[in-house]
C-alpha cells in the first residue's frame, strides 16, 4: 500500500503537467495573467506556447501571440530635433539652447524585424481563421503603420485593399464591441487612418494621406469628411484656390460643417482677406 501511495505521489506532477485546459479556460487564464504582468510579461510566453500546442487553430491564441510579439519587438530611445513636432508627436523633453533655438527631444520607437515578422505572421493566421473580423485586420494595419513610421507605403496598400474589398464585396464585417457594424462605421475608421497619416507630417505620409483620401472618394463620391481632407491638404500646401474649392463644396452640401468653416477661416487668414474670414465666421453656429 505504501509503495502504491509513493507511486501516485510521483505521478501527480506529471499528470498536472499533462493537463489540457479548454479554449475558454486558456483565454480566461491569459486575460488574468495580462492584468497582472502585461501582454508580454513574465509567464505569458509559456502560457502561449502551451495554448498553441493544444489549440493551434484558436484565433484568440493567435491574437495573443501577435500582441506578445509586437510588444516585445519594441524598444525606445530619445532623438533630438529642432522641430516642435516629430512623426506627429509632441516632444517629451522640450528644450532651448543658450541662443533660444529649439533642442527638443522625442521618444522614438525601434522595432526588431524578426519579432515584428512573427507578430505579423500571427495576426495573418488570425485573419485567415476569422476573415470577417475587421478588428484583426485593423490591428495588423495599426502595427504596420507604427513600424513604418514616416514611410507608410505598405500601410497605404493594406488600407486601399481594405477599402476596395469593403465597397465592392460588402463583407459583413465584425468588430468586437460594435453590434450591427455598418459601412458608416467603416468610413469613420478610414477617416481615423487619414487623420493619422496627416498628423505624421512628412512628405511621404502627406502623399499617402492624399492617395487614401482620393481612393475613398472614388467609392464615396462627395463624402464631406473626405472632401474636407482635400481642403486641409491643399491648405497646408498653400494651394488656396483648390483649398477653397473643396471647403465651399462641403459647405454647399453641409452648411455649418465645423471642419470646413475652420479651414475656411484659416484660409482667409492665410490670404489676409478679412472679408472672406467674416464670410466663414458668419456660418458658425450662434452667429
Amino acid at each position: 500500500m505504501k509503495k502504491v501511495l509513493i507511486l501516485i505521489a510521483a505521478l501527480l506532477p506529471l499528470m498536472a503537467a499533462a493537463q489540457t485546459y479548454s479554449q475558454e479556460e486558456y483565454l480566461r487564464r491569459y486575460n488574468a495573467l495580462v492584468v497582472r504582468v502585461g501582454v508580454a510579461g513574465v509567464g505569458v510566453e509559456t502560457l502561449l506556447d502551451k495554448w498553441q500546442a493544444d489549440y493551434p487553430g484558436d484565433a484568440n491564441q493567435m491574437v495573443a501571440r501577435f500582441k506578445f510579439c509586437f510588444t516585445r519587438c519594441q524598444t525606445n530611445h530619445l532623438e533630438q530635433h529642432d522641430a516642435s513636432r516629430y512623426l506627429g508627436r509632441e516632444p517629451i523633453l522640450p528644450m532651448k539652447d543658450s541662443l533660444g533655438r529649439r533642442r527638443n527631444y522625442f521618444q522614438v520607437t525601434d522595432y526588431d524585424d524578426e519579432l515584428y515578422a512573427a507578430a505579423n505572421l500571427a495576426i495573418d493566421h488570425a485573419i485567415q481563421a476569422c476573415p470577417l473580423r475587421l478588428d484583426y485586420r485593423m490591428a495588423k494595419i495599426d502595427a504596420m503603420m507604427a513600424y513604418e513610421k514616416d514611410k507608410p507605403e505598405m500601410t497605404l496598400q493594406e488600407l486601399k485593399y481594405l477599402v476596395g474589398k469593403t465597397f465592392t464585396e460588402h463583407p459583413a464585417w465584425e468588430y468586437q464591441g460594435l453590434e450591427n457594424f455598418t459601412e458608416e462605421h467603416f468610413k469613420a475608421f478610414m477617416q481615423d487612418y487619414c487623420a493619422a497619416l496627416f498628423r505624421i507630417g512628412t512628405d511621404t505620409s502627406s502623399a499617402a494621406f492624399l492617395d487614401l483620401t482620393q481612393h475613398l472618394l472614388s467609392y464615396c463620391k462627395d463624402e464631406p469628411m473626405y472632401l474636407n481632407n482635400l481642403g486641409s491638404y491643399y491648405l497646408v500646401k498653400q494651394d488656396y484656390r483648390k483649398a477653397q474649392k473643396y471647403i465651399d463644396k462641403v459647405l454647399k452640401k453641409v452648411p455649418g460643417d465645423e471642419t470646413a468653416i475652420h479651414n475656411g477661416i484659416l484660409l482667409a487668414r492665410a490670404k489676409k482677406d478679412p472679408k472672406l474670414e467674416k464670410k466663414y465666421r458668419s456660418m458658425q453656429k450662434g452667429q
